[in-house]
């Protein structure tokens, strides 16, 4: 019962972080719709995208991106954790450090869902038609993709003692990510580099990413891996990142 309650708290009081820091919110709901009208104005007369129109193509993308980065800026809490000490609180209490890794995940992973779902439903501001099956649908995968980047975020924080070190090596390794998962264009296809082709079949966002626009466009789109496939992928990525963060977090004092 302790673990779970343990569990509990450190999920709620996540939660309750991100809800007081209305700042970015508004930043993590006004960034994203940012990316999609410059990158629609920009891109969406040159891309011929077979059955959908860049924006739709875009927008998947998109809720891709505000998953990614968000999930991965929450390991900036470790990092607070550090410096106020509540950290070294939490690892000397009588739970185990799966437990203490858990409920962070969980609780992140909550509000980096929270900030997809704002995205999504108002994407209709830009033409997207908004379904509320769809969103339901569509939000098992949304979770099941911010639960890993959130535990990347986690373990590279628990290795990391600054906010400006976090920052630069989080920025470092989630702009390829993003840019190798064909969120802002098609990876795969003629005219693209064989090597670029290969590098994203090894981004786990490339299935989350694929994933979201089988489910969101639906018939429209001709997915690039059978949806099992990329569920299977995202799965396995989540697997390994808990499983590398919680031995993380058990070498951390």
């Amino acid at each position: 019962m302790s673990e779970l309650r343990a569990l509990y708290t450190l999920w709620l009081r996540e939660i309750k972080r991100f809800i007081r820091d209305r700042a970015r919110i508004v930043i993590s709901f006004v960034q994203p719709l940012l990316w999609l009208v410059v990158f629609a104005a920009g891109f969406g007369a040159r891309l011929l995208i077979p059955g959908v129109d860049y924006q739709q193509y875009l927008f998947p993308g998109i809720i891709g991106q505000t998953l990614l980065f968000t999930g991965m800026f929450m390991g900036v809490s470790v990092i607070w954790d550090k410096e106020f000490g509540f950290m070294k609180e939490i690892l000397v209490a009588p739970v185990s450090r799966f437990t203490i890794f858990i409920g962070k995940m969980f609780g992140d992973s909550s509000a980096a869902l929270l900030q997809g779902v704002i995205v999504f439903t108002f994407g209709f501001i830009l033409g997207i038609p908004f379904d509320p099956i769809t969103l339901f649908t569509v939000l098992p995968i949304m979770l099941l993709i911010t639960f890993g980047f959130v535990s990347m975020g986690l373990i590279i924080a628990s290795f990391i003692g600054s906010l400006e070190n976090f920052g630069a090596i989080q920025t470092f390794i989630n702009l390829p990510i993003f840019f190798l998962s064909g969120a802002l264009f098609p990876i795969s296809g003629t005219g693209t580099p064989e090597w670029l082709q290969i590098a994203s079949t090894f981004n786990p966002l490339t299935y989350g990413v694929d994933a979201l626009r089988t489910i969101i466009l639906g018939s429209a789109w001709t997915p690039v891996h059978p949806l099992y496939i990329n569920i299977l992928v995202i799965c396995a990525f989540d697997a390994a990142m808990i499983a590398i963060g919680t031995w993380a977090f058990s070498r951390m004092k």
